[in-house]
């Protein structure tokens, strides 16, 4: 193991449990220092309770550098606050890994509005909180890496998570503009749908024999998979890779593509609803992409 992160200073959300202990945990071995959010709750006394504070421990034990950071991310006071007492602790920010996250499934017709609202706010909302907070201290020393996470929920599509795959969407949006309109500060930006069995998936419903077979194969997925990649985004010698979309299943990585035109049809007079419907849609017709869940695509058990 080499000290690929050492001297760096790492924030990560959602750091109490499953990916994201596991990424705090492996980022400390690397050599970096770790802000370690997990959102306790609403009272002192929750927050005190964090399990942000055992991943600390934990970290502190092996002769690693951690402090407690409880924000809540879907505020953008707090928020800020993970990466000032990041900077105020260790002197600098280097890298932000926003893992924090929340579920609220409902079918799309008996979804509410606040289902809606409250998994917006935590993951896009707070992505961007967390991410802003971040943006001046890179800039200014003209470094720094983001690695968000998005899913395939939204990359490719699944029952009951309108809320949750419209805001893993909107992330990798998110970070490809970061990734855009930072790169001159040697910026960079990437985002990883991860599979692993965590605490929030385990709300995953297990109902009909496809779900049951669907939670069974998430937990063969640990979360410790993941964070071998997001310790090399954080790292120096990822400075090339800006603006990509990965995802890792197991001991499986994969590179998704990007949306790009893959048909194009011109009129010169233009077009009208009727020769849409005789030319351009029988022409288009057999480009089109059929309506699939994620579990149609990842067809095959991790391996």
């Amino acid at each position: 193991m080499t000290n690929m992160l050492a001297g760096k200073v790492v924030a990560v959300t959602g750091a109490g449990r499953g990916i994201g202990k596991e990424i705090a945990l492996l980022c400390a071995r690397y050599g970096a220092s770790v802000v370690v959010n997990d959102y306790g709750g609403e009272t002192s006394d929750e927050r005190k309770s964090s399990p942000a504070h055992e991943v600390v421990q934990e970290i502190e034990k092996s002769g690693g550098s951690a402090i407690v950071n409880v924000a809540d991310i879907s505020d953008p006071a707090e928020a800020a606050s993970i990466v000032e007492e990041g900077v105020q602790q260790f002197g600098r920010i280097d890298a932000v890994v926003n893992n924090a996250g929340i579920l609220r499934d409902r079918i799309f017709h008996k979804m509410s509005y606040k289902e809606w609202k409250d998994v917006i706010d935590v993951h896009l909302n707070g992505y961007f909180n967390v991410s802003k907070a971040a943006a001046g201290y890179f800039k200014e020393q003209q470094a720094g890496s983001y690695v968000h996470f998005t899913s395939t929920s939204g990359l490719i599509g699944n029952f009951g998570q309108a809320n949750y795959a419209a805001a893993k969407m909107g992330i990798v949006a998110l970070s490809n503009c970061i990734a855009l309109d930072m790169q001159k500060f040697n910026v960079r930006s990437n985002v990883i749908a991860p599979f692993a069995w965590s605490q929030m998936t385990a709300s995953i419903p297990a109902e009909t024999e496809a779900e049951k077979r669907r939670v069974a194969m998430l937990k063969t997925m640990s979360a410790d998979k993941i964070a071998p990649l997001v310790v090399y985004l954080c790292a120096d010698e990822s400075k090339d890779i800006s603006g990509e979309i990965f995802s890792v299943r197991k001991n499986e990585v994969f590179l998704f593509s990007k949306p790009r035109p893959i048909r194009g049809m011109h009129r010169a007079e233009g077009w009208t609803p009727e020769t849409i419907a005789s030319d351009l849609h029988p022409a288009f017709s057999s480009s089109f992409t059929k309506l699939v869940r994620s579990t149609d695509v990842f067809n095959w058990d991790p391996v």
